[in-house]
């Protein structure tokens, strides 16, 4: 079986060319030819000495994901679908700003995770990506962007992990993808410019401050446990205080001197005047200091499994309205790529449910119905 060389970070790839007998500026040239050239054959490597070229045919690829379809909004967002094998798909999609090109970024195909408002988590868990299928998903929109954008500038410049999945529960193969768009040799992305997001694997951030911080976003939609353990299910492992404890370890590593809290807004279940003080108070009193914070209120993206629906506009504003005049920076999300199924929490919504977890939350609620305010119906 031949090597796929998207995953290989630089100190992979100097590895594999010693087995080669090869020294490490061979490596170094390669991964420039790989990810910053987009070249998808050793032949296209013109500076390679035609012996390493013969050699490396023998024993290495370079093999992207198949794209399955690709559909552009009105707004300009592009949303690709990739074949993984055996049945399943992940997404990309790229976000075009006046002062930034971000891609959102998969890490698994599906999600154990099952936030309750989560259209992805819906479908269940398949199986973590490998770092070549993380790193191909930036390989292939970055060269195709360049192409359709004739241009041969960087086309973007933030990745954040916010895609299928929840990225730490994948580490070791998140680790090199991350090496990877940092590297100068490669996509030579800022810390500051790669986000990774989780629902809160507590030991796992820790590891990632240690390992290889970049700006960390926490999905934390509630300011009670009680109220945390119905959305975000991974709450009743690792509760609020250890999250907010494991966000402080984070901040002494990481590339920005906040964390971002991804909030989404929940008819009637988390925006009400009395959640935002709640808030207030978690995030200014944890721990007798606090934690250094700014939040992103996300509009709920309706699915009719979910129960929920989204708050309206007047709402979340009042609720962003309550932050920012605690002196808490808060931004509210602009929804992209709506018409293309493309925005947070919608990815790949369509593909079967592996796990039957729409079955199973209807079951538990026949058993432990709630109030309606709590699931957001009238």
């Amino acid at each position: 079986m031949t090597a796929n060389l998207l995953d290989f970070d630089l100190e992979g790839l100097a590895a594999f060319c010693e087995t080669l007998g090869e020294k490490r500026f061979r490596a170094t040239q390669l991964y420039r030819w790989i990810h910053q050239r987009g070249a998808r054959n050793f032949d296209q490597m013109s500076d390679l000495a035609k012996s390493l070229r013969a050699k490396l045919q023998g024993v290495a690829r370079i093999e992207g994901l198949p794209v399955i379809s690709q559909h552009e909004s009105a707004d300009g967002t592009i949303k690709w679908l990739f074949d993984v094998g055996q049945g399943n798909a992940v997404e990309a999609v790229f976000i075009p700003e006046d002062d930034r090109g971000t891609l959102c970024v998969s890490s698994q195909a599906g999600c154990a995770v099952g936030c309750r408002f989560c259209s992805t988590g819906h479908q269940g868990f398949a199986r973590n990506l490998s770092t070549g299928e993380i790193v191909a998903q930036l390989w292939f929109a970055e060269h195709f962007l360049r192409q359709h954008l004739q241009t041969q500038e960087r086309v973007i410049s933030n990745v954040v992990m916010m895609g299928m999945g929840e990225p730490l529960q994948n580490y070791a193969a998140l680790v090199p993808a991350l090496r990877t768009m940092l590297d100068d040799h490669g996509y030579g992305l800022s810390r500051r410019r790669v986000t990774v997001s989780t629902s809160g694997v507590v030991p796992m951030m820790d590891r990632l401050g240690q390992d290889c911080p970049v700006a960390l976003a926490v999905s934390l939609h509630a300011p009670t446990d009680a109220l945390r353990d119905s959305l975000v299910p991974i709450n009743r492992k690792y509760p609020l205080a250890e999250l907010l404890d494991a966000c402080k370890r984070y901040l002494v590593h990481a590339p920005r001197d906040f964390i971002t809290f991804e909030y989404c807004m929940l008819d009637g279940v988390n925006d009400q005047a009395e959640h935002a003080q709640a808030l207030i108070d978690l995030v200014r009193r944890h721990g007798g200091q606090g934690v250094a914070c700014k939040f992103n209120l996300i509009p709920f993206n309706p699915f009719p499994q979910s129960g929920l629906r989204r708050s309206p506009q007047p709402q979340v504003l009042a609720f962003a309205k309550l932050l920012s005049d605690a002196g808490i920076v808060t931004t509210v999300r602009k929804t992209r790529g709506d018409d293309i199924d493309a925005a947070c929490g919608q990815l790949a919504g369509d593909v079967r449910d592996r796990t039957q977890v729409v079955v199973r939350i209807a079951r538990q609620r026949n058993l432990n119905p709630m109030p309606a305010t709590a699931t957001g119906q009238a």
